[in-house]
């Protein structure tokens, strides 16, 4: 083992550990060791054919999904993108306010890698990003309208990370991409946070990234050793811009509204947000707001516009899908697509991420193992974002050497009568929740009233209602689970 000093913030230096192996030696694993492609996908909530979405037209993951397992109670820990991202890389739970944010710069410790890419790293994969893995667009570290910088987001993850700018020229550029080539911070906001642009697949970033991956895999198919495939594609993150034909392929009277336009009952609006990121697209047809919900034309049309996006999306993942299975990599390739989180869709009067609601905290989990004997399933168990970490080990015949709070998937992989856990952990808006198989709890540390939310999902799966005031009983009964996931975030109290 060798120490090596790595600089996270200002003069802040700390110690990593460096594992060398450059072979794997298991023999509960003694045949070719399985390479791993991670797709990641940004403000996807389970709105996919394979969740029961009938409107929705997302062929491409549907038959991902119907080759493996589809996880339809799986929670993130964060319902923003870097923080998200944080705690699924790397295991764990926030324990720091530090880790809410986007800005993360990993808080790396002497005797725990960086995230589980590196892990695999140290034990003899080949790894390569590209796209949107944890927070950046392009795995370097500057603001979105700095210039690029050359530190990297994950110095220690990666052999290789690569991304194609295309003509927006930057990351950042890139995922706020409009089809002529401009972007949200050039365009100083004055943009829609839709379009559907009359182009082919490349004239968004997400196409380019579909070729790059396409590329990477034929170089890595010949690679002596197993690898790891991180694919960040960037929609349906706003804006929700996708080419004309995807938009095509929906009537928009078709398309349902929120059953739930409104706050629900009993709760404190502190609870929410005024759709600060969606109303930062300055020329949208209608501010969001807290007051009243949009019409109903409008928040149709940005559902239009956020389904074109999945389809848009759907059509990238099916290239990358398709050359895997081309190359003759498919059987030995684990297959995980994930969502780093929710997105309310006008429910409770919100659009967009940041609450500790289940629109914000759900998202999509698909994982194809080629190994499994039972495939195309349906797992009810609750399964949460921070488990990826030791099941990827788990599958890949590695044990992690360091405390980690995830568990494995493994078995929901192989059963579908396997069950899930106690409960999920959520953490934002100075609160804590937690999501059992029928309550969500939520405890907030602030001043504004009221401070517990309880909601009867199985009589209210929308969350229309908080029933703490009445229910002294729950409260007491579900507390000390609630416990369990206090990481001590917002101690000491204000």
């Amino acid at each position: 083992m060798k120490l090596e000093l790595i600089k996270i913030t200002g003069s802040v230096l700390l110690a990593v550990s460096l594992l060398s192996c450059d072979k794997i030696d298991n023999p509960k694993y003694s045949e070719k060791l399985p390479n791993v492609l991670l797709i990641c996908m940004d403000d996807l909530r389970p709105e996919l054919g394979c969740y029961g979405n009938t409107i929705i037209k997302s062929p491409n993951i549907d038959k991902l999904a119907s080759e493996g397992v589809t996880f339809i109670n799986h929670f993130v820990q964060v319902p923003t993108c870097g923080a998200s991202r944080y705690s699924m890389l790397t295991g764990n739970r926030p324990d720091d306010k530090i880790l809410l944010g986007n800005s993360i710069e990993y808080k790396t410790t002497s005797d725990r890698p960086e995230t589980f890419i590196h892990h695999l790293k140290n034990n003899g994969y080949y790894t390569v990003g590209m796209g949107k893995i944890s927070h950046s667009a392009d795995g370097l570290v500057y603001g979105y309208t700095d210039p690029v910088s050359d530190k990297k987001e994950l110095p220690l993850s990666f052999d290789e990370f690569v991304f194609d700018a295309g003509k927006w020229k930057t990351g950042w550029n890139a995922f706020f991409a409009y089809a002529n080539g401009e972007n949200r911070q050039s365009m100083k906001r004055q943009v829609k946070p839709y379009e559907g642009a009359d182009v082919a697949d490349e004239g968004y970033p997400d196409g380019l990234t579909a070729n790059l991956a396409i590329s990477k895999l034929n170089e890595l198919k010949n690679n002596d050793k197993p690898f790891f495939l991180g694919v960040g594609f960037f929609k349906p993150h706003l804006p929700f811009n996708a080419p004309k034909k995807y938009w095509d392929l929906y009537n928009r009277e078709d398309i349902p509204l929120s059953s739930t336009p409104y706050i629900p009952e009993n709760v404190n609006t502190a609870s929410l947000h005024n759709s600060g990121e969606f109303n930062g697209y300055q020329l949208t047809d209608e501010t969001a707001s807290l007051q009243k919900p949009l019409s109903d034309d409008y928040a149709r049309k940005v559902k239009h516009a956020y389904y074109a996006s999945i389809s848009y999306v759907d059509a990238q993942v099916g290239k990358v899908l398709d050359e895997l299975k081309r190359l003759g990599l498919e059987d030995n390739t684990i297959v995980i697509l994930w969502g780093d989180h929710g997105w309310h869709l006008g429910d409770q009067l919100t659009w967009g991420k940041h609450t500790l609601f289940e629109k914000a905290l759900k998202s999509a989990l698909i994982i194809r193992n080629p190994k499994a004997k039972e495939k195309g399933f349906r797992a009810e168990g609750i399964v949460e974002s921070i488990d990826l970490y030791p099941t990827i080990l788990e599958l890949c015949g590695l044990e992690a050497q360091e405390q980690i709070e995830g568990r494995s998937l493994v078995q929901q992989l192989e059963s579908p009568s396997a069950s899930g856990k106690e409960a999920a952990y959520g953490y934002f808006k100075k609160g804590i929740t937690m999501r059992t198989e029928k309550f969500r709890l939520t405890k907030y540390f602030r001043v504004e009233t009221p401070t517990i939310e309880i909601y009867d999902l199985f009589n209210d799966p929308e969350e229309s209602r908080n029933i703490a005031k009445d229910n002294a009983e729950i409260i007491e009964e579900l507390m000390p689970l609630w416990e369990k996931g206090n990481t001590g975030l917002y101690n000491p109290l204000p």
